[in-house]
């Protein structure tokens, strides 16, 4: 990954060089705080969109695309101007369901993060329906805004006229907005504790059936992923998907991976053999499944 970006960013032109910099000190993570985005617009007179568009091709790095050999980068720029990259991740020998679109990646790598609120989507190609769909259900999507290279400062609602959504089901609860399912992590093993924490977060509110995922690497650290649902059902992005976009933002390698554990209520569904599937094709650890 770090031979595209770096392929992406010819040396010979001092920005690329303070990109690369900055990105190499935070480990080749896709992701720029609002002050090291403010710091790189100074320096080279930009404004933050300018900057995200320029990016594009950096966060098209971070796919991983064994099916259609085809990349899409997105930046999610959150309320305070931090920039989350996303990127298209396939998994091969599952159901294409299981792929997670850019922009969905950019933005369950922002909620991952603690981000509640996106300002701006900006993608290098037009967002799809699965997309446009998808960020419907955001907390703030009326006030979201979409950037093309072709086309800036356009609304969710003008991609996604005459919308379905939350409020046609008269949910109140929108995607990245504080979730609680009343899930205690009282148990003795750690792991178990952050897959419950992570399925108290899940956004849920069609079947009311949270899960969590949590991964323990090789040196302690411990990456967990929430289960985001759509009103439209289909565009629902699983724990684990979350989990494994987030370590491949963050430059983390699944072979590095001990332990998985995954917590759910499966009040109306279940996504286990989901998972399991996914974690069989990936030559992952056995799916260690808590019921709460």
């Amino acid at each position: 990954m770090q031979a595209l970006i770096k392929q992406a960013l010819p040396q010979n032109d001092p920005l690329n060089r303070a990109i690369l910099k900055t990105l190499e000190a935070g480990n080749w993570a896709g992701f720029l705080s609002a002050q090291q985005v403010e710091q790189l617009c100074a320096d080279f007179t930009f404004e933050p969109l300018q900057l995200a568009l320029y990016l594009l091709p950096v966060a098209a790095c971070y796919s991983h695309t064994d099916i259609s050999h085809f990349n899409v980068g997105a930046i999610a720029i959150g309320q305070k101007g931090d920039f989350y990259f996303g990127a298209n991740q396939e998994f091969a020998k599952v159901e294409i369901q299981q792929t997670i679109h850019a922009e969905q990646s950019a933005i369950s790598h922002a909620w991952l993060r603690g981000e509640r609120c996106i300002a701006h989507m900006v993608v290098n190609y037009t967002p799809c329906g699965h997309c446009r769909q998808f960020m419907n259900e955001l907390q703030g999507a009326d006030k979201l805004k979409i950037h093309l290279p072709q086309a800036l400062n356009q609304s969710l609602h003008h991609y996604l006229p005459n919308s379905f959504g939350p409020k046609d089901l008269d949910i109140t609860a929108h995607l990245l907005a504080k979730e609680d399912h009343h899930l205690i992590a009282n148990h003795a093993d750690e792991l178990i504790n952050q897959g419950i924490l992570a399925a108290n977060q899940s956004h849920c509110p069609y079947s009311e059936s949270p899960h969590g995922i949590a991964m323990l690497f090789k040196n302690g650290e411990i990456i967990t992923g929430r289960y985001a649902e759509n009103a439209a059902f289909n565009p629902s992005l699983p724990a684990l998907q979350t989990a494994l976009n987030f370590a491949y933002l963050n430059n983390k390698k699944l072979t590095d991976i001990e332990r998985i554990v995954m917590v759910e209520k499966p009040t109306k569904l279940s996504h286990k053999s989901m998972t399991e599937q996914l974690l069989r094709e990936l030559n992952l650890p056995v799916l260690e499944y808590i019921v709460r």
